[in-house]
């Protein structure tokens, strides 16, 4: 289980960084939303792309509980900026794997000696 869900973390934020990185609009958008400049949210989201790059291979090679809090956080953030900022609610509901998914991780991490007899 525990390997499922950090695979299942790094391809949502390996592939989100890869986007940011090539410098989606669409996000810049969101980015401008929450009070950035274009030239900002421009810089901003490609070391935004490079973070969600390390987050995805920390989960995947070493899982930290806090970098897997913080991935709970940012994808939580990422989704609900959406209808916020004018989308649909549709677009944060279709994104609570994003952050549901580090959640459920993070609570199996902090409780993981107790999964270790069926291990």
């Amino acid at each position: 289980m525990e390997w499922l869900l950090r695979l299942a973390i790094f391809l949502t934020f390996f592939g989100h960084g890869m986007v940011a990185i090539q410098g989606n609009l669409h996000w810049i958008g969101y980015l401008e939303f929450a009070g950035f400049t274009f030239d900002t949210s421009k810089f901003l989201l490609t070391y935004i792309g490079v973070l969600d790059i390390i987050v995805a291979l920390i989960t995947l090679l070493k899982p930290n509980k806090y970098v897997i809090l913080w991935a709970a956080i940012w994808a939580f953030s990422a989704a609900i900026i959406r209808p916020l900022s004018g989308d649909s609610v549709w677009a944060f509901i279709e994104r609570g794997a994003h952050w549901i998914t580090p959640l459920v991780l993070y609570v199996f991490l902090l409780n993981k000696s107790k999964y270790d007899v069926f291990i």
